[in-house]
């Protein structure tokens, strides 16, 4: 395959719910979606869901965008390859930015099953028909309205939860929850704004029966973890200490973790979050899908991987509606009692509504 025009497209969209996390708020996201075109006239689709601000990685929409423009996309434009998992040694002299990367990979994955005639689910192997999917729920002003946003997921079925929380928003609103909900699959995420003198406050977490606590301390501390994961009985799940399979096999031998996060945006696309899913396999650990809100083109991406057999918790992989009054993929990504049926069409599985994207788009680049 030769790719022969690429585009870029800085796309806002607007959440139905405010999402606070330890960091910040957000009511709208932009995201950078990618455009991949062969010879024959055939498109991929990836999505660059970076944030827009540097505090879950030190990436932002302007610096996937320069990266994308001066370097990526340059990369692969009439570069010849056979397989999608050849793209990135395209551009293996860039470190890093494995947000930017991986609108790229996810594009040429995509535009690979398309032309191919398969799903992109069973272009990476996958072999699961359907994904349980959980939520992610933000820090809320008081308990009551977390409880409140607790009854409306279980109410449409969701089986998991997590929650968000930070020094002050822990203990208390996870005690609330599970008073609430004694059953309910319930994790936590602090987005690694603890420091290792909090450590007992999450301890503290120990009692409430937890699926997880993910990424409490800052994600290059993984000596904290693996202290804190010694102490606990509750699993830690880490997230942005892993970047790489090498960063993963640092934490297996540091016994740092018991649970593994994969997020197809931070590790840089469909090739390496594929490559950590079987490494994680072999050392036994079980995986899920993370998610960072993307759009239905990288929700779709997260569906794909998810129907891989090492992902066996709930994914973040809910249904188009719980973020987006209008998505822009038709059909959006839907949800039947917290369960997402994994597209048998090919490429994407979904059709990229252009016009909703043109609509909402505020800047663009063709090379």
């Amino acid at each position: 395959m030769k790719i022969t025009a690429a585009r870029l497209h800085r796309v806002r969209m607007p959440l139905v719910h405010a999402f606070r996390t330890s960091s910040h708020r957000k009511t709208y996201l932009d995201h950078i979606l990618v455009e991949l075109e062969d010879a024959s006239g055939a498109v991929g689709w990836g999505e660059i869901a970076s944030p827009s601000d540097p505090y879950y990685a030190p990436e932002t929409v302007e610096t996937c965008w320069q990266i994308a423009e001066h370097y990526l996309l340059p990369a692969v434009l009439g570069q010849t390859w056979e397989r999608p998992e050849q793209v990135p040694q395209l551009w293996a002299k860039v470190r890093g930015n494995h947000f930017a990367k991986a609108g790229v990979d996810v594009a040429a994955w995509v535009l690979w099953s398309s032309v191919r005639g398969v799903p992109l689910a069973e272009a990476l192997g996958g072999t699961r028909t359907e994904v349980v999917a959980g939520v992610s729920l933000g820090i809320e002003p008081t308990i009551d309205d977390l409880l409140a946003e607790v009854e409306r997921q279980v109410a449409a079925g969701y089986p998991r939860v997590k929650l968000k929380i930070a020094p002050g928003w822990d203990v208390e609103p996870v005690r609330a929850v599970r008073a609430a909900y004694p059953e309910l699959d319930l994790h936590v995420d602090a987005n690694g704004i603890y420091s290792a003198e909090q450590s007992d406050g999450l301890r503290a977490l120990d009692e409430f029966g937890l699926t997880m606590i993910e990424q409490p301390f800052a994600p290059r501390d993984l000596l904290a973890h693996a202290r804190l994961q010694q102490a606990m009985a509750t699993p830690i799940c880490l997230d942005e200490s892993i970047e790489t399979v090498d960063d993963l096999d640092t934490a297996l031998a540091l016994e740092a973790l018991k649970v593994l996060n994969i997020k197809v945006s931070r590790m840089g696309g469909l090739t390496a979050a594929r490559a950590a899913h079987d490494r994680a396999q072999q050392a036994g650990i079980p995986v899920w899908c993370g998610g960072m809100h993307e759009f239905g083109i990288g929700r779709a991406a997260n569906v794909a991987i998810s129907s891989l057999p090492g992902f066996s918790l709930p994914s973040d992989v809910s249904a188009s509606e719980k973020y987006y009054a209008q998505d822009v993929i038709t059909p959006p990504v839907t949800a039947t009692r917290g369960v997402v049926q994994v597209p048998t069409e090919t490429g994407l599985g979904h059709t990229v509504d252009a016009d909703l994207i043109a609509a909402n788009t505020v800047a663009t680049l063709s090379l």
